[in-house]
């Protein structure tokens, strides 16, 4: 494929790890490392195939996950006797701690930014106002993008899988997709995620078109909600 995706609004590998981690809703200091090692891994490969930028963060915690589990399943060694042998995951779980206590302050930090533009301080600021554009906010509800992958992996997994490849070029670019959202929510107002790309003809255009979605959303064309968590995700014109 010749698209390469690269969007500031991309979470890195330990956010989708904590994602993973809540969504299972299982202890993070005893995570479960197979199961969460195996739906990495399923993420990772849509990674690849969106051929984003940030792939390589993805596969080097991949890797790490591998180890861990390869090290959980090894038996232990009789000669060490009954001293404790240090968990495998205890640095994980210290990096995973560590992320999130960073990403609670920069959240707070955000917040006491917003509640600062309610104030004003004494002084005369020469600033016209009248053709200032809103800045966007979306509305997406506490999505994720990941919330999103998820949702675009449950439609992949229905694609029959092809046995055999052709080489040929693509016949669809990210323009043409974003015209074709553009004309679905004009009839439809909103439009149900998993429904949109189920009406495609094949998986290279919903590859295309969930990219596609992904730059309107940076674009602020359009937005996502999500009536619950990992709930059905409906896209409306903002």
């Amino acid at each position: 494929m010749a698209y390469r995706v690269k969007l500031n609004m991309f979470e890195g590998p330990l956010d989708l790890l904590l994602f993973l981690i809540k969504k299972e809703e299982v202890d993070i200091y005893d995570i479960p490392i197979a199961e969460i090692t195996r739906q990495f891994l399923e993420y990772v490969e849509i990674i690849t195939l969106l051929d984003l930028e940030t792939a390589g963060d993805f596969i080097l915690v991949a890797a790490t996950l591998i180890r861990i589990k390869a090290q959980m399943l090894l038996p232990k060694n009789p000669e060490e006797g009954e001293e404790e042998e240090e968990d495998p995951r205890q640095e994980l779980v210290r990096r995973l701690l560590e992320y999130q206590q960073f990403k609670e302050v920069a959240l707070q930090f955000g917040e006491l930014e917003v509640r600062q533009r309610d104030f004003f301080r004494r002084g005369f600021f020469d600033y016209d106002f009248s053709d200032a554009e809103p800045e966007f906010v979306p509305n997406t509800s506490n999505l994720t993008l990941f919330d999103l992958m998820a949702a675009f992996k449950r439609v992949l997994m229905r694609v029959p899988k092809e046995t055999q490849h052709r080489i040929e070029q693509v016949p669809v670019t990210i323009d043409d997709q974003i015209d074709y959202i553009l004309q679905e929510i004009e009839v439809e107002r909103q439009l149900l995620f998993v429904n949109l790309l189920q009406k495609l003809p094949g998986k290279i255009y919903m590859i295309v078109t969930f990219i596609a979605l992904l730059e309107m959303m940076r674009r602020g064309l359009i937005e996502a909600t999500q009536s619950s968590p990992y709930g059905e995700i409906w896209i409306r014109k903002t």
